[in-house]
């Protein structure tokens, strides 16, 4: 008999724990996880999924008015925020029902309580229960991060925005990055006048600058303002019960909702590692091995709360490498090598490997290719906002190290794409393909 109550205890049932869980339950693992909200994570829960159908509903907006010039002829359209709300929420309902059962199914025991440590291998609950376990996986995640500035408690995050009672007439989103960009081409879609402000003049960090400029461009175009080089002095409460903000370098706004999209912090406060001697960085981050180890041999970590790389797929692979080397007996760990990513703005973007900068300073002779086109959509459609395509290829040999397109369905386009940059293939192996068309994907393999 074993001297722990279970072989490995899970504290966080996202993503990325959900998976390390199953998988070592699969591998014959006595586990328990702990969740003291619901199983699914942020992405399922408060993120991703709820977001990426919201999306869907803000690009009727537009769809719906291009449609008339395909001959479509409509009434008057109206936009019912509360019945869309209400049907994302219902099927995260729905999902957090699957994963339930996904962990059921595999005999993971799930404990609905907030989980600490309180010793090497022992985990105290909310209830005052005491646990111990031979192995202990953080999966905790991470948390919307909320400058403090005079009335910051104003404001909302996105895990809110998700349950809003009504379309703000006015919405300031700050940020620059996915979060606040994604939610500025939905809130605007759906009606808001959205002012998006931001710390530095630059938005969406680490992309490729082609793309932010074509973002910007398209964004400005639509409507959406901008603040750069701005920070918060204040918010205060209006008699009539909206916000004012004032701001660096910029004169005040007054606004019907704030929404902080500033990042994200490691969910490790309280969490009791410093009781198991696990240590973190000055973020707060789970300091961890290439096996997700920290430096303490039986506990791991996975996900948003080491703040490697924050997208939920990446969790997803580290929870099923944790399971796989621990409990399978197949060490096994995760290549951070040209990971895909999208920011499914209005309209998406999509990026795999190096920028044009980042190419030129690691490789020095460089090759850039691109298409800037016209949708043909947008063609009939009457809209003149154009998708970019940009491929960056090593010196003479022509290897493909950098993706990066702006455009319709750029995140779907990507994905099979990111297989040809993961293998390493060549702008002669992109030529060499036969274009499929009329299609905007074809502007891959015909870039000049």
């Amino acid at each position: 008999m074993s001297e722990f109550d279970y072989d490995l205890f899970t504290i966080g049932a996202g993503s990325g724990g959900v998976r390390a869980s199953r998988v070592a339950a699969s591998h014959g693992a006595k586990v328990a996880v702990a969740e003291e909200f619901r199983v699914g994570g942020t992405c399922v829960i408060r993120g991703c999924v709820p977001k990426k159908m919201l999306v869907y509903g803000a690009h009727f907006a537009e769809d719906l008015e291009d449609a008339q010039q395909f001959g479509w002829e409509m009434g008057e359209c109206h936009f019912n925020w509360k019945k869309l709300r209400d049907n994302v929420l219902a099927d995260v309902d729905r999902l957090n029902g699957l994963y339930r059962q996904t962990l059921e199914n595999h005999e993971v025991e799930i404990i609905n309580e907030r989980a600490v440590l309180t010793g090497p291998h022992e985990i105290t609950l909310s209830s005052g229960r005491t646990v111990t376990a031979k192995h202990i996986l953080i999966a905790v995640g991470a948390h919307p991060h909320v400058p403090q500035c005079p009335g910051h408690e104003l404001g909302i995050t996105s895990n809110e925005a998700f349950h809003l009672d009504a379309i703000p007439k006015r919405m300031l989103i700050a940020g620059a990055g996915y979060i606040a960009n994604e939610f500025a081409g939905i809130f605007h879609q759906f009606g808001s006048k959205v002012t998006l402000i931001n710390r530095s003049d630059q938005l969406l960090r680490g992309y490729d600058e082609s793309l932010r400029d074509r973002l910007l461009q398209i964004s400005l175009m639509k409507g959406i303002e901008f603040r750069f080089n701005a920070d918060f002095r204040g918010i205060e409460k209006n008699d009539d019960g909206s916000l004012r903000v004032s701001m660096t370098n910029h004169d005040d706004i007054d606004v019907d909702c704030v929404l902080f999209a500033t990042g994200r912090l490691p969910n490790t406060k309280g969490l009791g590692l410093e009781a198991a001697g696990v240590e973190i960085d000055a973020r707060g981050a789970v300091q961890v091995d290439r096996f997700s180890k920290t430096n303490v041999d039986h506990i791991y970590a996975v996900g948003d709360v080491t703040d490697r790389v924050q997208l939920t797929p990446v969790a997803i692979r580290e929870g099923q490498a944790f399971a796989d080397t621990v409990f399978g007996n197949k060490p096994t760990s995760v290549s951070y090598d040209c990971i895909p990513s999208a920011v499914f703005s209005h309209p998406p973007l999509a990026s795999v490997g190096m920028t044009e900068g980042e190419a030129r300073d690691k490789l020095g002779t460089i090759k850039v290719y691109q298409s800037d086109f016209r949708p043909m959509k947008n063609v009939v459609a009457g809209r003149n906002e154009r998708g970019l395509y940009k491929m960056i290829c090593e010196g003479d040999n022509e290897r493909v190290v950098g993706l990066h397109m702006i455009g319709p369905d750029a995140a779907e386009i990507m994905q099979g794409a990111a297989v040809a940059v993961k293998a390493g293939l060549t702008k002669a192996d992109f030529d060499a393909t036969v274009a499929i068309h009329p299609t905007m994907a074809e502007e891959l393999v015909l870039m000049k």
